[in-house]
C-alpha cells in the first residue's frame, strides 16, 4: 500500500488547543516526525509475522507449522489507516496552488502502480517457475486480472500475493480524496456527513447481506468496493481532523469507538456449528494502533527519546515499507519452502521471509518506485499548461 508504506513528506502538524505539536530534526536535516515511520515500519512487521508464522502454514500445508504464530489480521487494516491519515494531510497541501491537487494525485498514483505492477509480475514468475510441485500455478489470465486489480471482482481469478487487496482500496481513496476536499463534502459539515455514511452504510449492508439472498453479483460489487473496510479510512481521518483541532474530543471518540465496532463486526465469521466468531485480540490491537497514531499526531516526536542510529534505521526501513508490503509474501512463502527442504528450522524460516522481504523491498523501492517516480513527476512538470501552472516545489507528492 503507498501511503500505507511509503514515506510521505510529513505534513504540519496542528495540534488540538492545548495539546503542543512538537517535530524533531533527524540526522539527515528534514524536519519529519520519527513517530510515524516507527508505526510505519512496526504495522509492516505485523503484516509478515502474520502471513509467515500463520497464514504460510495454513494456506500451503507442506510449511512447517511455526513455533509461534500470530494469528491476528492487524497490520494491513493499521495501514489504512495510516493511509488515510496522510491522504487528508497532504490533498489540502497538494491542492494549496492551482492545479496542485492533480498533481498531487499524479503522485500517488506514480507512487503506488509502477511498483505494484513490477512486484506482482514478480511474485507470478516465483509461482510460475520456482514454486514446489502441488502449489497453485497462476496462469496468463491470472496475471492479467491481478495486473488489473480485478481479484474481488471474479471468484476465479486468484491472488498472486495476498497482500495486494489494499492497492485498489488506496487508489479509491486517492481519488475520493482528490474529488471530494475542495467541495461541500470535502470539508466542515459535508465531511461529517461523509464520515458518518462511510460508518454506517457498510454495516447495513453487512446486515442485509447475512440475512438476504443476494447473489454472487452483489457480492462482487461489495466486496470489489472494499466496503467492509471503510470504516479503517474512517479512522484515519479522523485522527487527522482531531489532531488539527477539526474535531472535539467527544465526537473523535464517538467516530473511533463505531469505527472499532465496525471492524469488529465486518471481521467475524459465522460457524453454523459454532455461532459467531471475532477476532477480540486483532479488534483490540487496532484500538490500540489508533491510539498510538493519535499519540503520533498530536503529541512530541518519539524520535527525541530514541538514539539517532536508530533514528536513522526507522527511518530508512519506513523509506523502503512500501517494497517490503509488495514483496514479502509470495516470495517469502517460496523462500521458506525452499529453505525448508535445505533443513531450515521453523523459526529461522520465518526470519528468512522477514531478510527476503527487507532485500527485495529495498532493490524495489531503489530500482523501480523511486525513479520511477521521479521521472513521471517530471512529465508531470513538462506539461504543467494542462492542469495550471505549479513549480515542482509548490506540492510534495
Amino acid at each position: 500500500m503507498t501511503d500505507i508504506v511509503q514515506r510521505p513528506a510529513q505534513p504540519a502538524t496542528h495540534a488540538p488547543a492545548g495539546v503542543p505539536a512538537t517535530r524533531t530534526t533527524t540526522p539527515g536535516g528534514s524536519t519529519r516526525k520519527v513517530s510515524w515511520d516507527a508505526l510505519r515500519c512496526g504495522f509492516v512487521l505485523l503484516v509478515i509475522l502474520y502471513h509467515s508464522t500463520f497464514i504460510g502454514p495454513l494456506v500451503y500445508h507442506d510449511i512447517l507449522p511455526k513455533n509461534y504464530s500470530f494469528p491476528h489480521q492487524v497490520g494491513a487494516s493499521l495501514l489504512l489507516v495510516l493511509s488515510a491519515y496522510f491522504v487528508a494531510a497532504t490533498v489540502r497541501r497538494g491542492g494549496a496552488r492551482r492545479g496542485g491537487t492533480a498533481r498531487w494525485w499524479w503522485g500517488k498514483l506514480a507512487r503506488l502502480l509502477p511498483a505494484f505492477f513490477v512486484a506482482t509480475v514478480n511474485a507470478w514468475l516465483f509461482l510460475r517457475y520456482l514454486a514446489p510441485d502441488g502449489w497453485y500455478l497462476p496462469g496468463k489470465k491470472d496475471l492479467l486480472a491481478n495486473l488489473a486489480m480485478a481479484w474481488h471482482w471474479d471468484a476465479s481469478w486468484g491472488f498472486v500475493d495476498g497482500s495486494y487487496w489494499t492497492i485498489p482500496l488506496q487508489l479509491m481513496a486517492f481519488c475520493l480524496a482528490a474529488v471530494m476536499w475542495k467541495g461541500p463534502l470535502g470539508r466542515g459539515v459535508g465531511l461529517r456527513v461523509v464520515i458518518w455514511v462511510a460508518l454506517l452504510l457498510p454495516a447495513v449492508q453487512w446486515w442485509f447481506r447475512a440475512t438476504h439472498e443476494t447473489g454472487v453479483a452483489y457480492g462482487y460489487v461489495v466486496d470489489g468496493l472494499g466496503l467492509f473496510r471503510w470504516h479503517l479510512f474512517v479512522a484515519g481521518v479522523a485522527v487527522w481532523m482531531y489532531s488539527t483541532g477539526r474535531l472535539r474530543l467527544p465526537h473523535f471518540l464517538a467516530v473511533e469507538v463505531l469505527a472499532i465496532a465496525e471492524h469488529a463486526l465486518q471481521t467475524s465469521a459465522l460457524d453454523p456449528e459454532a455461532g459467531w466468531s471475532t477476532d477480540w485480540i486483532a479488534v483490540a490491537l487496532i484500538g490500540l494502533g489508533v491510539a498510538a497514531m493519535t499519540l503520533a499526531a498530536v503529541g512530541p516526536d518519539w524520535g527525541r527519546w530514541l538514539p539517532a542510529r536508530v533514528n536513522r534505521a526507522v527511518t530508512w526501513l519506513a523509506g523502503i515499507s512500501y517494497g517490503v508490503f509488495l514483496t514479502h509474501q509470495t516470495v517469502g512463502y517460496v523462500v521458506m519452502r525452499r529453505a525448508q527442504q535445505l533443513g531450515v528450522g521453523p523459526t529461522l524460516q520465518t526470519g528468512l521471509m522477514i531478510l527476503t522481504g527487507v532485500l527485495a523491498g529495498w532493490l524495489l523501492t531503489k530500482a523501480v518506485e523511486r525513479p520511477v517516480h521521479r521521472r513521471l513527476m517530471a512529465w508531470w512538470d513538462a506539461v504543467p499548461g494542462r492542469y495550471g501552472r505549479v513549480p515542482p516545489s509548490a506540492t510534495n507528492s
